[in-house]
């Protein structure tokens, strides 16, 4: 038996995440050792995306109710009094509340603008349930208070759901959050929200407020009936289980625990105990195959490149494609999508009675994945979105084996290249119309054997040209600050001057003018940078960064600029010692020092040459 106290100690409970937000007294508190909120569109994106299947799906329990939508686990450390400290699960828990606040806004806009009738009369019951609940959630209400809280929004200032406490957070961020939730409507919130200096259009945004407009533009995308069922669906489908502890060292020993530990069954063991039992007497021979097709996926799924619930997908989206099961009505792809376990065991279960040739066809996608793995584009690709691999294994799974070489694989790739380019560029997640919907429709063509290479590549241009313009693109080239452009610039880089292009796993990306060190003082100084605002808003521009070997990248990564181009020293390695070509070419810049002007000038040069290639002039 438990005594009282270690009964105390931890309750876990599976709950509607509308219940979980809801904690009347508590407020959750973002402890001062938790990393700063760091969900980007490409998150909230895919939490979308997850809630929207959900809702299209038709999967029901053996009590014949539909299976609820589960978000994993949280855990918390409620050892002081009326705080609920998130040790796991503060970037989950901090989105949602965005989603929440970004539904009562659109909530309210609908039920402003309704019209009220017989035929609208349940509707607008439903919304108005929907935004009573959040508005409970949110700023801690019930049917008493709610209604004053309606005549007068200011009632909501200085109520809080969430305390920010992590020293890792921005002093200028930590209460953007609440700034969101206090605000009246979205024009409030975005004109009271923080704007980072020297940033354009949406990179100015915080992810807070990022994440927020994520949300509400999708909703402005939806019907007054699928605002209602989606936040239906969210408030009184979705689930999380949470972990509640009164003791903190505990709750960060759970914490561990239960991120080292056993998975449940995935969709392909489920997938698999229904094709073993329709093996008959072939049962040994599929088990032969079953296991070379998982053993490759492990070893892919080593490298990163797919696992064997990443095959089954794939092989769905090929066999869909195939039937053309995404053209709708007006010629129009239809973008959702079952989950694995229903196309497998209820829309397509067929498939699962003829197990040795469905084996057949999932061991030609891990073949081709394990023998194209290490060519350079196909590394390349890998680089940017998941989604990317949907549409080269559609393509390529046309051919057979023999015949797929580097020199088929780049016309598709760098199609695929530039349009997940884009993605990286702009405000917008994978799933808008004008990135998933186009590509469901251009992957009926991918598998399509008679239709050549040069048509899809031309519908890639046209796409592009008319969702785009290259101004805009090339602007927001100019101020990406992250990685992955850098490893396409080389490729670029190297391909218009007849170069070898190839990165090692291990590869580093070097800053030319040093982001830190010793001598940065000095370094910024003789680069021409007044501030260290400055600074840091120049350092990691596209035109200051290359691909360069780790062993070279540790050597001289906080050198001078003249120190890490020098060629005459043969004891010490540099950019002369690279076989990245940029780096190469810079051993023959014409003076030691690199300054804010050759940063903003090679930036420049480099969204020239991606934006050509984006668009097709290259």
């Amino acid at each position: 038996m438990f005594s009282h106290e270690m009964k105390k100690d931890i309750e876990p409970k599976l709950k509607l995440i509308s219940n979980y937000l809801k904690t009347d007294e508590e407020i959750f508190v973002i402890p001062e050792y938790q990393r700063s909120y760091s969900w980007t569109i490409l998150e909230c994106d895919k939490l979308w995306q997850d809630i929207e299947s959900f809702m299209e799906s038709s999967e029901v329990n053996e009590s014949g109710s539909k299976e609820p939508y589960f978000f994993g686990t949280i855990i918390a450390d409620c050892s002081v009094s009326n705080r609920i400290s998130l040790i796991d699960g503060q970037q989950r828990t901090t989105t949602f509340v965005l989603l929440l606040k970004a539904l009562l806004v659109r909530l309210q806009e609908i039920l402003s603008n309704i019209n009220s009738d017989e035929d609208t009369a349940s509707l607008i019951d439903g919304l108005k349930d929907r935004r009573n609940i959040i508005i409970d959630i949110l700023y801690k209400t019930d049917a008493d208070n709610r209604r004053e809280i309606l005549n007068n929004w200011s009632l909501v200032k200085g109520k809080s759901i969430i305390e920010n406490r992590s020293i890792n957070e921005l002093k200028e961020y930590k209460y953007e959050l609440q700034i969101i939730l206090e605000a009246t409507d979205y024009k409030e919130a975005e004109n009271k929200c923080y704007k980072i200096p020297r940033r354009q259009k949406d990179n100015k945004y915080t992810n807070f407020f990022r994440n927020f407009k994520f949300f509400y533009e999708k909703l402005l995308g939806y019907s007054e009936s699928q605002v209602n069922a989606f936040a239906k669906a969210f408030l009184k489908e979705c689930h999380i289980i949470e972990i509640r502890s009164w003791n903190t060292d505990q709750a960060i020993t759970m914490f561990n625990s239960l991120n080292s530990t056993g998975m449940p069954l995935s969709d392909a063991d489920i997938i698999s105990a229904q094709m073993y039992s329709h093996a008959g007497e072939g049962k040994t021979m599929y088990m032969e195959n079953w296991e070379f097709i998982t053993r490759t996926a492990n070893s892919l799924n080593a490298r990163r490149i797919i696992n064997i619930d990443s095959v089954l997908q794939q092989y769905m989206y090929i066999q869909r494609a195939e039937d053309r099961v995404y053209i709708t009505d007006g010629n129009q792809p239809d973008v959702t999508v079952p989950g694995l376990r229903r196309y497998y065991t209820i829309d397509q279960k067929s498939l699962l009675k003829q197990p040795l040739e469905l084996c057949e066809k999932f061991g030609k996608i891990v073949r081709i994945w394990d023998a194209i793995k290490d060519y350079p584009i196909v590394k390349l690709l890998l680089k940017f979105n998941d989604n990317t691999k949907i549409y080269l294994i559609s393509y390529l799974n046309r051919y057979e084996l023999e015949e797929i070489e580097e020199g088929v694989i780049i016309p598709l790739a760098e199609c695929l290249l530039r349009l997940f380019t884009v993605l990286e560029l702009v405000d917008a997640g994978y799933s808008s119309s004008r990135f998933k919907t186009f590509l469901f429709g251009e992957n009926v063509k991918l598998v399509d054997r008679n239709i050549s290479i040069d048509v899809i590549t031309k519908d890639f241009t046209e796409h592009i040209n008319k969702q785009w313009t290259r101004w805009d693109i090339q602007n927001s080239i100019t101020e990406y600050d992250k990685n992955i452009l850098v490893y396409l610039n080389e490729y670029l880089y190297s391909k218009t001057r007849g170069l070898y292009f190839n990165f090692d796993d291990t590869v580093n990306i070097e800053h030319i003018m040093p982001a830190s060190g010793h001598n940065i003082e000095t370094i910024r100084q003789d680069a021409g940078i007044e501030t260290r605002e400055e600074f840091a808003s120049v350092v990691n521009l596209l035109g200051n960064k290359i691909l360069l070997e780790e062993d070279i990248n540790k050597s001289i990564s906080n050198d001078w600029f003249k120190t890490k181009k020098q060629k005459s020293v043969k004891e010490k390695t540099g950019y002369k010692d690279s076989k990245y070509n940029i780096a190469r070419a810079l051993v023959d810049f014409p003076r030691d020092l690199w300054t804010k002007k050759d940063i903003e000038d090679a930036t420049l040069k480099v969204a020239e040459r991606i934006s050509n290639f984006i668009f097709g002039i290259i």
